[in-house]
């Protein structure tokens, strides 16, 4: 048992030593739909309280070249996945009153990640595809780390991002007459296993 686990301790440290984390090529991360959460924030009646939810099911790629301070992010949200944990609410958005899923399946973001410190990116400039309207949407990075995947064995890079949208930009104005607020604040965690 203790031969095994000098094995593995050894194992881990062979590839913490000999696994470089870019040798200056942009790296691929694909990104893990069980561990990325697209969440949000938005109004409910002017003020009177704020409705959460999540995009359920993601897919994409983070290309991260630390060298060179540059990268980029490809996200594709099914909208069907949309979540607010509450089944009448979710139906409501899927409406074609609201984010009209049938005609919308799915929404984008594409973005540069930007404004590197200490080899990890703090910005990202990009544009959000939803609703079939396109608008640049710049993005947040509050965290940013990778490392070993304890258990995959394999480089993993995770964010915590934020950023804001005006909704009606996008076309989804529902209740706007009624006072309801159109800014909703974006809450995104995300992780990405190298490819």
């Amino acid at each position: 048992m203790k031969v095994r686990l000098k094995q593995l301790m050894m194992l881990v440290v062979l590839l913490l030593l000999f696994t470089p984390f870019s040798f200056g090529k942009p790296v691929t991360y694909v990104i893990d739909p069980n561990h990325t959460f697209p969440a949000f924030e938005a109004d409910h009646m002017g003020g009177l309280s704020l409705w959460r939810g999540k995009i359920n099911s993601t897919s994409g790629e983070i290309i991260l070249d630390k060298k060179n301070k540059t990268g980029s992010v490809s996200v594709v949200m099914e909208m069907d996945s949309i979540d607010f944990g509450h089944d009448g609410m979710n139906k409501k958005v899927k409406s074609d009153d609201m984010f009209d899923v049938e005609e919308f399946p799915q929404a984008r973001y594409e973005g540069k990640l930007i404004n590197f410190q200490d080899g990890s990116p703090t910005k990202v400039e990009g544009e959000l595809t939803l609703h079939g309207i396109t608008k640049k949407v710049d993005l947040e990075i509050k965290a940013f780390k990778c490392r070993l995947h304890p258990f995959k064995l394999k480089q993993v890079c995770g964010a915590d991002i934020r950023g804001n949208i005006m909704r009606d930009d996008f076309g989804i104005s529902y209740a706007k007459m009624m006072g309801f607020k159109m800014d909703v604040a974006l809450r995104i965690g995300v992780e990405a296993i190298k490819k």
